[in-house]
């Protein structure tokens, strides 16, 4: 993930703090709000959550482009971006707004060190010597991780998972603050037990 990419997931985060909704509760509002140009739409944010010119136009930008992937996502050719992009028709019509969180733990995650991406229909894997943890689109509007971990004490955001599954662990994520330094050592956990 480039440097502006994480600047963008880094100002969301920050807005999403500062209104104290979500980007997809952001992206709804901008749905329900009939406007459809990108000014008019700044402009809405502008006006509705007093947001700076900034940040209104990262939200736009940001809605602009699920609507795009979710748009071609309903209507595939031989060439669209999901041939170019997995992660498109993961995160294509009503979980579009969860790109945004899956790119945020992603950067996280990314610090930690080498490991592969294996893009799967309906996650991706994340994987060292074995796979440490699962990124994909979950139920009722959140993200899901899972992870491997072994004696760890599940908690009611760290859901145990019945013998046998693909991950010991499962944590929800709704929105950009649930990125934060409790998932991270959860993942690090993950991480360091798959090297």
């Amino acid at each position: 993930m480039s440097d502006p990419q994480k600047a963008i997931q880094a100002q969301l985060a920050n807005i999403v703090e500062r209104t104290g909704k979500s980007v997809a509760q952001l992206h709804a509002l901008l749905s329900k709000s009939g406007r459809q140009k990108h000014g008019e739409l700044v402009t809405f944010l502008k006006k509705e959550l007093h947001m700076g010119h900034g940040d209104a136009n990262t939200v736009v930008h940001t809605f602009r482009d699920a609507a795009a992937a979710s748009s071609d996502a309903a209507a595939p050719t031989a060439t669209t971006s999901t041939s170019q992009d997995p992660l498109a028709g993961m995160y294509a019509g009503s979980k579009a707004p969860l790109r945004a969180l899956h790119d945020a733990v992603m950067a996280q995650i990314e610090r930690l060190g080498k490991f592969e991406v294996a893009p799967k229909k309906a996650y991706v894997s994340l994987r060292r010597k074995k796979q440490f943890a699962m990124v994909g689109p979950g139920t009722k509007g959140r993200l899901e991780i899972g992870l491997n971990m072994r004696d760890v004490e599940a908690t009611d955001r760290l859901v145990a998972q019945p013998d046998g599954g693909m991950c010991q662990y499962k944590v929800h994520v709704s929105n950009l603050a649930e990125v934060d330094k409790q998932l991270l050592v959860w993942v690090r956990t993950a991480y360091d037990g798959a090297g």
